[in-house]
C-alpha cells in the first residue's frame, strides 16, 4: 500500500509519510525511565496521540504499557465512583487484550457485581502493578471530562501511590496525561453555585520541556522519505525551509501543506514544480481560501473570548510588543490554543499561516473590502500577469483622500494597516496571497510580502514622522529587499498632517553586491 500525508487521526509509520521526531521520543522515554509523572499539553491537532502511538510501539516489549483515552468517556462516568472506576476498568482490559495479554493479566481489571470505589481501583492498581514487569500508563484526551470532582479524585489517587513509592507501594512506573489544557493548572468547579478554582493535586508532575513542533531537519526528513518513490529529485532543505516559514512547526499544517502538494495542485501542476518552494506557496495560498477543523477552532476561540481577541487585535494591527508571559490569563489562553507565540520575549501569532487566516477574518468583516470589488481586477495587472503594485498604491492613494481626509493619527495608527489588507485582498484573492513578517512589526512599521503569480512583492508600511525618517525608512526597505533578492520595493506612508497632499516618488539606489535598487512611495 502506498504511503501518503495524514491530517486525520493517529499517523502511522506504515501507512503514513512522517516527520522524524526520533530524538524527541528518545528525550521523553528519558523522563519516563527517571520514573516521571508529567502532562504533554499542547493545542489540538499537534500530535499528541501519534507520540503516544510511538511511544507505546517502542516501550511495548520493555513495559506493559496500558495505553487508554478519555475521549468519548462521558459525563456520566465521572458521575460517581461506581461509574467511574467501571467505565477506566473497561477501557484498560480492552487495551490489554488489543496489546495481545492473556485473560490471566486482564482479570484484575474485570468488574464484578457490587460497588466499586477508588479503593478497590486503588488494589486493583497495587495488584496488577505488583507483578513482575513494569507498568506504564498513557491517558489521552485527559481534559475532556476534567472539570469535575471526580476527576480531582482521581488524580488524587495517583498522587497518593505515587508518593507512597517512597514506603514500597507499587504503582505506575510512569503516568504521562495528554490534552490541551494544563492538567497543573485546570479550573475545577465542583458545585454549579461555586466560583471556578484553581485546585489540582497534580503537582507532582514533572516540568515537559520539549518542544512538540517539528524543526526544518525533521520535516527534511519526511520529504526526503517522499522523494524515494518519485521520479525527481527534490531539494529537501529548502521545501522544508519553507513550509517551515509558514507554519513554525505545527505538525497538522505541515502535513497538510504536504498533502496539497501531493495530491491536490499537482491536478493542475506537473508534481515536480509542486514540490518546491513556490508549490510550496501555491499549497499555502489554496489551504487558505478554505477552511478546515483547526482553523475553524481558531476562530471559535478568537470569537468565544472578546478579551483574547482584542488582544490579538492589538498585536497585528496595533503593532502592540507586548512581554511573552504566560502567567497573564489572556497570553495563556493564546498558548493553549496554539495561536500566541513567542518572540524574542515578546508575544506572537504563532505562525504565518496562523497569522494570515485571523488578518483575513477580520478584514471580512470590513465595508472597506467591498469598495475595490466594483473595480475591474484587470487595472492592477499588466498583459504579463503581473501585479502592478504601484497602481495598487496609488489607488488606496485616491480612496484614502477621498474617505479618510479628515481622520487623525489616532485612526491611523489603529486602522491604516487593516485598511491597507482590505483593500488588496480582493484584488489578488485567487492568484496571490501575503504575509505579514512579524519581525517587522511594530506601532510604526510593517513589511508586507505580496506573493501574485510567480513574483513577490515588498510593501512597508509607515506612520509619518518626518523628510529624515522617512528617509531613513527608504534605506531600512531596500535592506529587507536584498535580504530577500528583490530589486523593487513599495514604501506607504500613513501622513496624519492636516495640510498631507498626496505624494508619489521613487527613489533609486545602487548597492555595493546587490545592484540597483528602487523604491517607489507614495504617502497618503
Amino acid at each position: 500500500m502506498k504511503k501518503r500525508f495524514n491530517i486525520a487521526g493517529t499517523c502511522i509509520p506504515q501507512k503514513h509519510y512522517m516527520a522524524d521526531t526520533s530524538d524527541k521520543i528518545s528525550r521523553i522515554v528519558r523522563l519516563i525511565e527517571q520514573e516521571s509523572y508529567f502532562t504533554i499539553n499542547r493545542a489540538r491537532q499537534y500530535g499528541k496521540t501519534t507520540t503516544l502511538m510511538l511511544l507505546w510501539s517502542l516501550l511495548k516489549e520493555r513495559y506493559v504499557v496500558i495505553n487508554i483515552s478519555f475521549e468519548g468517556m462521558g459525563m456520566d462516568a465521572f458521575g460517581s465512583e461506581d461509574a467511574f472506576v467501571r467505565r477506566f476498568c473497561r477501557r484498560v482490559e480492552k487495551n490489554l487484550r488489543l496489546s495481545g495479554y492473556g485473560e490471566e493479566k486482564r482479570k484484575i481489571w474485570e468488574c464484578a457485581e457490587g460497588k466499586e470505589d477508588l479503593e478497590t481501583l486503588r488494589d486493583r492498581i497495587t495488584d496488577f502493578c505488583g507483578q513482575e514487569e513494569e507498568v506504564l500508563l498513557f491517558i489521552d484526551e485527559v481534559d475532556k471530562s476534567s472539570d469535575n470532582q471526580m476527576f480531582l479524585n482521581f488524580l488524587g489517587l495517583l498522587r497518593e501511590l505515587y508518593l507512597e513509592r517512597a514506603m514500597g507501594t507499587v504503582t505506575f512506573k510512569s503516568v504521562i496525561l495528554a490534552g490541551v489544557y494544563d492538567v497543573k493548572n485546570l479550573k475545577l468547579k465542583f458545585r454549579p453555585d461555586e466560583e471556578k478554582k484553581y485546585n489540582s493535586p497534580w503537582n507532582i508532575a514533572v516540568d515537559f520541556p520539549i518542544d512538540m513542533s517539528l524543526s526544518v531537519p525533521e520535516i527534511s526528513a519526511m520529504v526526503r522519505e517522499y522523494e524515494e518513490g518519485q521520479e525527481f529529485l527534490i531539494e529537501a532543505e529548502a521545501v522544508a525551509e519553507e513550509i517551515h516559514r509558514y507554519t513554525s512547526g505545527y505538525p497538522f499544517l505541515v502535513s497538510l501543506i504536504c498533502l496539497w502538494m501531493d495530491e491536490r495542485i499537482s491536478v493542475e501542476i506537473a508534481l515536480k514544480d509542486c514540490w518546491t518552494p513556490w508549490g510550496v506557496r501555491a499549497a499555502v495560498r489554496e489551504i487558505l481560501k478554505g477552511t478546515n477543523v483547526l482553523f475553524d477552532d481558531m476562530i471559535k476561540n478568537l470569537e468565544n473570548h472578546p478579551k483574547f481577541r482584542s488582544f490579538v487585535e492589538g498585536i497585528l494591527f496595533g503593532g502592540n510588543q507586548v512581554p511573552y508571559k504566560v502567567s497573564n490569563p489572556e497570553i495563556n489562553l493564546g498558548v493553549t490554543f496554539g495561536i500566541i507565540g513567542e518572540n524574542e520575549g515578546l508575544c506572537k501569532i504563532s505562525n504565518i499561516m496562523f497569522e494570515t487566516y485571523i488578518y483575513d477574518h477580520f478584514i471580512a468583516d470590513q465595508v472597506i473590502g467591498k469598495q475595490v470589488l466594483s473595480s475591474a481586477r484587470t487595472q492592477f495587472v499588466d498583459e504579463n500577469g503581473d501585479l502592478e503594485m504601484d497602481t495598487v498604491l496609488e489607488k488606496f492613494q485616491d480612496l484614502m483622500k477621498a474617505e479618510y481626509r479628515r481622520e487623525d493619527e489616532a485612526f491611523f495608527e489603529r486602522q491604516g494597516r487593516l485598511l491597507f489588507l482590505c483593500f488588496l485582498k480582493p484584488i489578488i484573492n485567487g492568484t496571490g496571497h501575503y504575509v505579514v513578517e512579524p519581525q517587522t512589526r511594530s506601532n510604526t512599521r510593517m513589511d508586507i510580502v505580496v506573493f501574485y503569480g510567480k513574483q513577490e512583492y515588498i510593501v512597508e508600511l509607515k506612520l509619518w514622522s518626518g523628510p529624515r525618517n522617512h528617509g531613513e525608512g527608504v534605506e531600512q526597505l531596500m535592506g529587507y529587499m536584498e535580504s530577500r533578492g528583490q530589486k523593487k520595493g513599495w514604501l506607504l506612508t500613513f501622513c496624519f498632517l492636516k495640510n498631507r497632499e498626496k505624494r508619489m516618488e521613487e527613489y533609486t539606489r545602487t548597492m555595493e553586491y546587490a545592484g540597483e535598487k528602487s523604491v517607489y512611495s507614495v504617502v497618503v
